[in-house]
């Protein structure tokens, strides 16, 4: 049987095999081919080239960029009952006799293309009734099968939540185990950025998977900007700004594993008058350069999304309005990485590295120069022009396929990214601090910035005294 391909071989941009269809006349055989795929089609057409039969396959970066494209003109699971429908059409698999040695070359194949589609695509596959359509092809082709496959093995087709979580419970448990018997020990900033990278929305359903992504960044925008304005006695920062943050005094050790860090939690706010003393000169520089080599890790590592939140957060108007504590920053790796993450020139900076942290990822010799975490923020936002921008029909009825190629091609690169497994253990304490230590709200973050350094016009003097006035009345 053909090997099953995985979701990364899949979305590699190639060439496409030629239609495997019979010629057909010209309203329906489509516009020219480009580089041996077809720059729009009938979706006819486009659904024929999808089907296998025993003497073709459609190649892996078709399959891709079809069923990724395809959802928006035909639902999937009418695109399965077509899909189905044809194969049983074509190889004539509802005659009483079968001819066997065509069906063994054929049901291979088909069943490759389904796994596919299950590992790619598993949403697809969540009715009932798509899970039929698989059960009725696979039971008219086992008969033929010298593997002795039986419907019942379609089950296999669809994603196992249980099995995942499974191994979630007993990745917790090493967890909770490590967390009470690791000693509390300051990690340096590498260690932070690991956690960062570690860190995985909760996804659901669809816009909820985006909104996790900007919701992170948010919180770890406005997290590094209340570190900054304020000491917050009790939390991880603040363990790292008294102790320290050398790699000499982590030891060069990480911990074991630790639980989910999709898990979601409540984003407590704090008040910034609360008991709350605001931190000296001292410590907010500390604090400050703390994070920057954090971002640097960030940077080093190819997490460009929580890079892009720490600049974003040191660069929020209640932290660079703190003039006397910059002017004791050693500034010069901060404005390195600021530089980095310009958006001039539509972020030509930024595009630049993070082409060389994808070809780095290609040629990578150990794991961690695997890893990439794009600017998600703009990731989405080039995503969205390029299909804003043209049209997904032409004028005679065709679907555009030369735009869903680079679509695919954009949504592939990042699907790739998404697989890599990332080499860093999480430490609990850590991954505790970034889910749940307060944040200050925008306005909290002002009135925290005027406690440690007071206002300097009448402008600040006047937002400073109405910033009190509403928080005291709240307490």
């Amino acid at each position: 049987m053909p090997r099953t391909l995985s979701t990364s071989d899949m979305v590699t941009p190639g060439s496409l095999s030629p239609l495997p269809s019979e010629p057909a006349d010209d309203k329906q055989a489509g516009q020219p081919l480009l580089d041996g795929a077809p720059s729009s089609a009938p979706l006819d057409t486009l659904i024929q080239q999808l089907v296998p039969t025993a003497d073709y396959y459609p190649e892996k970066a078709y399959i891709f960029t079809f069923l990724l494209s395809s959802r928006l003109f035909i639902e999937p699971r009418e695109l399965l009952a077509r899909v189905c429908h044809l194969c049983i059409e074509q190889q004539q698999l509802d005659k009483p006799v079968l001819d066997k040695a065509r069906v063994r070359k054929f049901g291979p194949k088909l069943l490759q293309l389904l796994a596919e589609w299950t590992e790619t695509f598993p949403r697809d596959f969540q009715e009932e009734s798509a899970i039929r359509h698989l059960e009725d092809v696979a039971s008219r082709i086992t008969p033929c099968d010298e593997h002795g496959l039986s419907p019942g093995d379609t089950a296999r087709l669809a994603p196992d939540s249980r099995t995942k979580g499974s191994a979630r419970n007993v990745q917790s448990k090493k967890a909770r185990r490590h967390a009470e018997t690791a000693p509390h020990q300051a990690p340096p900033p590498g260690f932070c950025q690991q956690q960062m990278a570690l860190r995985k929305p909760c996804f659901s359903d669809k816009t909820n998977n985006l909104e996790a992504y900007v919701k992170w960044f948010n919180r770890l925008c406005y997290l590094v900007a209340t570190e900054i304005c304020m000491s917050l006695g009790s939390s991880t920062a603040s363990v790292i700004r008294i102790q320290g943050c050398s790699r000499k005094a982590w030891g060069g050790r990480t911990p074991a594993a630790s639980s989910s860090a999709s898990e979601a939690t409540q984003e407590p706010e704090l008040n910034p008058l609360q008991g709350r003393k605001p931190a000296k000169k001292k410590q907010r520089v500390q604090v400050i350069e703390f994070f920057t080599d954090v971002a640097r890790e960030c940077f080093n590592i190819g997490n460009f999304n929580s890079l892009m939140a720490i600049i974003s957060g040191m660069n929020m108007s209640p932290v660079s309005r703190l003039k006397k504590t910059w002017a004791k920053v050693k500034t010069a790796k901060f404005f390195i990485l600021e530089h980095q993450m310009d958006p001039t020139g539509n972020f030509c900076n930024y595009r630049t590295a993070l082409r060389g942290a994808a070809h780095r990822s290609l040629t990578a010799h150990s794991s961690q120069e695997k890893v990439v975490i794009p600017f998600f923020s703009l990731l989405i936002k080039d995503i969205y022009f390029l299909n804003e921008g043209c049209a997904s029909r032409l004028p005679n009825g065709h679907i555009n396929f030369e735009k869903f190629l680079e679509l695919a091609k954009r949504v592939g690169e990042f699907v790739r990214w998404k697989q890599v497994a990332c080499p860093f253990e999480q430490n609990p304490s850590i991954t505790s601090y970034l889910h749940t230590a307060p944040v200050f709200s925008e306005d909290g973050l002002y009135l925290a910035s005027y406690e440690s350094e007071s206002p300097e016009n009448q402008t600040e003097k006047e937002r400073w005294k109405s910033l009190r006035s509403s928080t005291l009345g709240k307490t």
